[in-house]
């Protein structure tokens, strides 16, 4: 894609962003999408054929974000996995919280398959990554399937965000706690109270980020 083109998908997700902030999905027209980035109607299609496709290229958008959060290394150090866990899920929840947007398209009650499809995606790749964080700073015992259970923590992070957000239209501060204390008691079904610290070195922390490392010889999640 060209310059101009991809300045204008980024016009585009901006002024959706803009409207789901303001509006529900179903509220929300490509129309209104095209009118608010200040490009026709005609020129829009190219880029998205219907509104979902602008919801589904938003979602993305926020995964990366997402993502990028997941894979920074903790300064300080972390003194246990459980305060990996709580720290994680506050920056999470504190970006969700500051992009109402995220919160409509990620826990609203409208959620798409589509949307629904790539929040998993970027929750899969936050699972890998966080078993790698977690490497990097402790010596872990072996977990089969340690990615899955992550994951699975990762879910109920989700589903109690998202009664938070149908309640209270937004995350806060008491669901942030609620949400770090159900995933610790789940993992605690295979992870002990205590983990030897391990120091990071510079290859274990650059193996975090797993969508820029060849990781095609990683164990399948299901």
């Amino acid at each position: 894609m060209r310059n101009r083109g991809i300045k204008r998908v980024h016009d585009l997700l901006d002024a959706t962003e803009f409207l789901l902030a303001e509006k529900s999905n179903e509220d929300v027209s490509l129309a209104q999408i095209a009118d608010h980035a200040g490009i026709p109607l005609a020129s829009v299609y190219h880029f998205f054929p219907n509104r979902n496709a602008a919801f589904v290229a938003l979602a993305r958008r926020f995964n990366e974000h997402f993502y990028r959060l997941a894979i920074e290394p903790m300064n300080p150090p972390p003194a246990s996995w459980q305060e990996v866990v709580a720290t994680k899920q506050r920056n999470g929840a504190a970006f969700l919280n500051a992009h109402p947007a995220a919160l409509r398209l990620f826990l609203g009650a409208g959620v798409s398959v589509d949307v629904r499809a790539t929040d998993w995606a970027g929750n899969e790749a936050v699972a890998r990554s966080r078993v790698r964080l977690l490497e990097a700073y402790f010596h872990l015992p072996y977990i089969r399937d340690f990615q899955t259970k992550i994951a699975v923590a990762l879910a109920q992070q989700d589903g109690i965000w998202a009664f938070s957000y149908g309640r209270f239209g937004c995350i806060t501060p008491e669901m942030v706690a609620a949400s770090a204390e159900a995933s610790v008691s789940y993992l605690r079904i295979y992870l002990p109270g205590h983990l030897e610290p391990r120091d990071a070195d510079p290859q274990s922390l650059s193996a975090i980020d797993v969508l820029a490392a060849d990781d095609s010889n990683s164990e399948d999640c299901r």
